[in-house]
């Protein structure tokens, strides 16, 4: 037990003296927490994410003045703050120096507003600076009645969801755009031969701005051909007579597009089953043909046509029949002899449409893909 001094009697002096007012001060205890700098922890983040790197320098700078002087810990940390926003001024200079700061903005804006073919629509004209093949960050609507690039002759919206990848999109564009081709562009005949079918897809950076649209578009196969005026013929500029007849014309070719790629040597059953496909629809287009009340210069000449594809019809039949591949074969070659034949010639005169029966090439056919 310590027994205090006598009332009145001072406190014993420290026997070591007082200690010279320019000593440093006495050291932290051992276990008390050491505070960080909140200078150096701030000119850490800065140079590390490049941002305002002349404020990270001389953040990184004050807070080592500071750390000395108070005794904090963060000494690691404003080193290599200050060193960071050194590197990030030095980058910045380049960059500024260069121009490269505007062509990295406006990519960003580029792909923040999804890129202006996301605000295309459907009958809608556009000239593409960078061409309508590979990829390309501009497109500029115009009038259709000058002349464009491009025409959108349709709009496919893909699901949300993870990037589907360029080949799943391109297989999708396949498939979709080439029935809206048709309602588009009813009269098949008068299509250009040097007009082709391109797409306008979506690619992995504009995805990520919400980019779900792939465009279908005509265009010149020659890169500096323009498309003149527009070629829209559906509901809206042809007369219902036209309409009506097309509509069965192009659905017979519907049919007949979907010819398997196998060989009938290879898959005769899918041969039958396709040809099955081809007589009924033939059937069906007959029926509307016959429903319809035709203008007094057509009736003959449909009803003439129509006979034909009777006739062609039960050849459809016979091959999806066949036992073997050459009854089918010879059938099938019978059938097609009705296909865009003289009596569809006479039938799309009496109408007003175009004569010239269209001839294909496979080796200018096929469709560009486009990436935007």
């Amino acid at each position: 037990m310590s027994i205090p001094p006598p009332p009145g009697n001072p406190q014993p002096q420290d026997p070591y003296g007082r200690p010279p007012a320019n000593w440093p001060p006495a050291q932290r205890p051992y276990g008390t927490p050491v505070s960080v700098n909140a200078l150096a922890v701030a000119a850490l983040v800065l140079g590390v994410l490049c941002f305002l790197p002349a404020v990270g320098l001389v953040l990184g700078l004050v807070a080592l003045w500071q750390i000395r002087r108070s005794g904090q810990s963060g000494r690691g940390l404003a080193i290599a703050g200050v060193a960071l926003s050194t590197v990030g001024a030095v980058l910045w200079g380049v960059v500024l120096a260069t121009g490269a700061a505007s062509e990295v903005w406006a990519k960003i804006e580029d792909g923040a507003r999804g890129n202006e073919s996301l605000s295309l629509r459907t009958g809608d004209c556009f000239d593409a600076p960078d061409g309508l093949e590979g990829d390309t960050y501009d497109v500029d609507p115009v009038p259709c009645e000058g002349g464009h690039d491009g025409e959108v002759f349709g709009v496919v919206t893909l699901p949300g969801g993870a990037f589907p990848g360029d080949g799943r999109i391109g297989d999708i564009a396949d498939e979709r755009c080439y029935p809206l081709e048709s309602q588009y562009a009813m009269d098949t005949w008068a299509m250009p031969a040097d007009v082709d079918v391109y797409y306008l897809m979506p690619s992995r950076e504009t995805w990520r701005f919400g980019d779900r649209s792939i465009i279908c578009v005509f265009g010149k196969t020659d890169a500096k051909a323009e498309l003149t005026g527009s070629l829209r013929e559906d509901f809206t500029t042809l007369a219902t007579d036209q309409v009506v007849f097309l509509s069965t014309a192009n659905a017979v070719d519907a049919a007949l597009y979907e010819e398997p790629e196998e060989s009938p040597d290879d898959d005769l059953a899918g041969a039958r089953a396709w040809a099955a496909q081809v007589r009924d629809v033939l059937g069906e287009q007959t029926e509307a043909l016959r429903g319809h009340t035709w203008p007094a210069a057509a009736r003959k000449p449909v009803a003439d046509l129509v006979e034909e594809m009777e006739d062609a019809r039960e050849e459809w039949s016979k091959a999806s029949e066949a036992g073997d591949v050459d009854t089918y074969f010879t059938h099938y070659e019978k059938a097609y002899v009705y296909v865009d034949g003289p009596e569809t010639v006479t039938a799309r005169k009496a109408l007003g449409l175009d004569t010239t029966p269209p001839s294909f090439d496979d080796s200018e056919s096929g469709n560009s893909e486009l990436e935007v």
